[in-house]
């Protein structure tokens, strides 16, 4: 069945989530963090991947921005900024201003221009997902932001996935869903999607029962997966 449907994740994958705390390292008054912004960044998107699976298997969901904060506690407790009250609230603020990665924005247009639909996919709380894009100036290009807050539940719960075609009505052999996290795009893969794992930090296979089925370095090859 030919791609009729394109659907991102978002946070890792269209928007760079470590340029909150590389932007912070960069100024002056949170110069604190100029050493370990790196390390504090990772530590605080794993511990926000971290959450949203623990609530989920434990069936106690809530909003992505009480998750994002809890991660980036733990993320400043672990690296000595715990005291950091400027900071916390600066990396809190500039995660509403997170820029697309350079390639997003004509990726996105090219499939657009060839009648795909294109949308996001994310663990993301509505307002979240609609500062990002508004931020990074991609609105035009994207159909819809699809959040998991309707089902109440995160990724990769089945019902997530669901989302996609309940909203476009079509069929799984239809949608091409791309992702950062190669645990997600696995899921989708298991799911019934078409799949791509965009591996930015060249990471090795996840070890579940599915793989996806392309895996790439960044998204400049989407459209030529999607079939344009």
């Amino acid at each position: 069945m030919p791609t009729t449907t394109c659907v991102f994740d978002a946070y890792g994958t269209l928007f760079d989530v470590g340029a909150a705390a590389r932007q912070a390292a960069s100024e002056p008054q949170y110069s604190a963090i100029k050493d370990d912004w790196m390390v504090l960044a990772e530590h605080w998107r794993l511990k926000q991947l971290q959450y949203s699976w623990l609530r989920a298997v434990t069936g106690a969901h809530t909003d992505f921005w009480e998750v994002t904060q809890n991660g980036l506690d733990w993320a400043l407790a672990k690296t000595d900024h715990g005291d950091d009250i400027a900071l916390r609230k600066r990396l809190l603020a500039l995660y509403w201003e997170l820029q697309a990665y350079p390639e997003v924005p004509a990726m996105l247009a090219s499939l657009k221009a060839a009648g795909l639909n294109t949308a996001i996919l994310s663990n993301g709380s509505p307002d979240m997902l609609e500062g990002a894009v508004k931020s990074a100036g991609i609105g035009d290009a994207l159909d819809v932001s699809l959040s998991v807050q309707s089902v109440g539940i995160f990724k990769p719960d089945a019902k997530v996935y669901d989302l996609v075609g309940a909203h476009f009505g079509c069929s799984k052999d239809e949608v091409l869903f791309v992702s950062s996290n190669g645990w997600d795009a696995a899921a989708a893969t298991g799911y019934g999607f078409l799949t791509a794992w965009v591996n930015r930090s060249n990471d090795p296979m996840d070890r579940l029962p599915w793989k996806p089925a392309h895996v790439l370095h960044d998204l400049t090859g989407i459209p030529e997966l999607a079939g344009i």
